[in-house]
Formats: C-alpha cells, structure tokens, sequence
C-alpha cells in the first residue's frame, strides 16, 4: 500500500526532518507519483525565492523603532 504524503511533509522532507524510513518512502513516493514530485519541485522553487528575500529590516523601520526608542526613553538600551 502507497503512504500518502501531505505538503507538511514535503516541508519536513525538504528540511531533513524526516527518520531516515520516512525519507525512503518519500523517495519512492517522488519516483512514482508526477503530481506529487511537481508539489516538491513547486516547493524547492519557493524555499530558494524565500532564501533570497531581504532579511534586514529597511531604514525606515530602524528609524522609527529608534524614534519611538528615545520618545520612551529608551535609546540607551
């Protein structure tokens, strides 16, 4: 019988969080089921778009967090 696999384990299995059972079987799943595989392939796309984001805030956020900082009294913190 065919386990069948959700995307949370896709997710799981994207970021090795799977038994090393699990992962087997989700190897076999990728190999015979086309629908399942494109949802992997769907999901590598948008871990590596996610990976490429900006991940600092921009100045006009530090600023305001430093404004809002020294309005509370609490730039020296």
């Amino acid at each position: 019988m065919t386990k069948s696999f959700t995307q949370s384990d896709l997710i799981r299995y994207v970021y090795q969080e799977m038994t090393e059972e699990e992962s087997e079987e989700m190897v076999q799943a990728l190999r015979h089921q086309p629908f399942l595989m494109q949802e992997y392939m769907d999901l590598l796309e948008t871990v590596q778009n996610l990976d490429q984001l900006l991940t600092e805030p921009s100045e006009i956020i530090v600023n305001a967090i430093k404004k809002k900082a020294r309005f509370r009294g609490l730039e020296k913190v």
